[in-house]
């Protein structure tokens, strides 16, 4: 796989139709490289940032200030009363400690802020409280998602992801070894070579091993997107909510558990509706005919298997519902298997819906495993080879440029792209090509079409236009 492409033509014998196509590959290459690589770069670097912050820090910051373990633990209602002594305001989640060291953690909203509050769950003495979402972690994440403006940089990047898997095939394509060369020319990188070929030996074969990785990276990272995710993939793809087994539904959906455009619930919830407090649905959770505590809650919570770290998020109006969760997107476990949600009426403290990774279907399973795999949540194999992919995704963005860079005539004015004489007898391959472009990936497709019929009809009309991108 390349970035911005410096490779050899075929070889004369295969000149003609495959020569012609393999130019125009080259040059659909190169073009895509030229948006594409800033934002893999981008990517990249917000990734690992996010990656090392939630594995030194933890995401939620629950790593900050570590207790001495004690034998016993103080009542999580004595915790949160703590938590409310710190930050006067509306109590929505409790996050249990994932260790016997880390602390207790209560978000607290007050006004228009939110607030996380660490408590020690041996003594109930709170050891400090910060701005939730305000952290390195949190602004790498909303640059990772949106590059700080929004739905536009949310498209930005589902076009650059797009383009990213045309990269990646159209890399393959031109680097397949040709003319003699064996696979050991692709596997192994030239060290002894010097310059240029250096730089395009160590680019052919780390973007060789680089390239499937990069395609799930791209594929996981797509399903999150507005377009193609939201409204193509995702709503196909949604838990059913009559599987709730005849429960009185919410008007909102799991995505209003989400925080400030941050994802915190499964992909395969998120468009579900949530059930509704205030019936006599469901079955027996807490204990009949006892008030529906915190402490009730937290001690059914561990009765149904969720040991050590699991998210509590409390009933946000008279319709709401307790939510028992954890995933390993959230970085409650390793195990996306274990991914897990559990709906209590505030009522009756019966339960309304328990939802694992079991019940998910074939996109919802696929998307829980290859986001914990994608934030490096699995274990620390994952946390390594993420890691030094993003290491690589970087290097080949910037061998790219280099191999540009060596291969450009010194002062020309022109971004010295491969070129096409004229269209040939494979336009309909090329035809072929971007319509399955603009099916799978709309946003990016449409970009494409627009980029060609103005190179079709303007671009190669005018001719200083034409000299600069040629």
């Amino acid at each position: 796989m390349t970035i911005i492409s410096d490779v050899s033509l075929p070889p004369a014998r295969s000149a003609g139709l495959s020569r012609r196509f393999y130019i125009t590959a080259w040059r659909w290459h190169f073009y895509a490289g030229l948006y594409v690589a800033p934002f893999l770069i981008m990517l990249a670097v917000t990734g690992l940032i996010m990656l090392w912050t939630a594995t030194l820090y933890g995401r939620d910051g629950e790593n900050t200030y570590l207790v001495t373990p004690q034998a016993t633990t103080a009542p999580v209602s004595a915790q949160a009363e703590a938590a409310y002594g710190e930050v006067a305001g509306e109590i929505v989640q409790y996050i249990a400690p994932r260790t016997p060291t880390q602390a207790s953690l209560f978000r607290v909203n007050q006004g228009d802020g939110s607030f996380m509050v660490a408590v020690d769950p041996y003594t109930a003495k709170v050891l400090g409280h910060w701005d939730r979402r305000a952290g390195l972690y949190d602004l790498a994440e909303t640059i990772h998602g949106t590059l700080l403006i929004g739905d536009l940089g949310d498209r930005l990047i589902e076009i650059a992801a797009g383009f990213g898997i045309m990269l990646v095939v159209t890399g393959l394509y031109l680097w397949w070894p040709r003319d003699e060369r064996g696979f050991s020319s692709v596997l192994v990188p030239q060290l002894s070579a010097k310059g240029r070929q250096l730089w395009k030996s160590l680019h052919l074969s780390i973007g060789f091993y680089a390239a499937l990785l990069l395609v799930v990276f791209l594929l996981s990272g797509l399903t999150w997107a507005g377009v193609w995710g939201e409204k193509y993939t995702q709503a196909w793809s949604t838990f059913p909510a009559g599987k709730y087994d005849n429960v009185p539904l919410s008007d909102a959906t799991h995505a209003s558990m989400n925080y400030d455009g941050i994802k915190e619930v499964p992909w395969a919830l998120e468009q579900t509706p949530m059930p509704a407090s205030g019936s006599d649905a469901g079955v027996i959770g807490t204990p009949e005919g006892q008030p529906v505590t915190l402490d009730a809650i937290v001690t059914l919570a561990r009765a149904l298997g969720f040991d050590q770290r699991f998210q509590l998020a409390f009933p946000g109006d008279e319709t709401g519902v307790w939510s028992i969760s954890r995933d390993t997107m959230s970085n409650d476990s390793a195990n996306p298997l274990d991914d897990r949600i559990v709906h209590i009426d505030q009522y009756t403290g019966r339960i309304l819906a328990d939802v694992g990774f079991a019940d998910y279907g074939v996109a919802g399973k696929a998307m829980a495993a290859g986001v914990a795999f994608h934030e490096g949540a699995i274990g620390l194999w994952n946390l390594v080879l993420v890691t030094v992919l993003c290491l690589a995704i970087i290097f080949l963005s910037v061998s790219g440029f280099v191999m540009w860079f060596k291969r450009r005539p010194k002062g020309a004015a022109r971004l010295v792209a491969p070129t096409v004489s004229e269209p040939g007898p494979l336009w309909k391959t090329g035809a072929v090509v971007m319509l399955a472009v603009s099916l799978l990936f709309p946003l990016s497709g449409a970009v494409l079409v627009a980029v060609l019929l103005l190179d079709l009809l303007v671009f190669r009309h005018i001719a200083p236009l034409k000299r600069a991108l040629s």
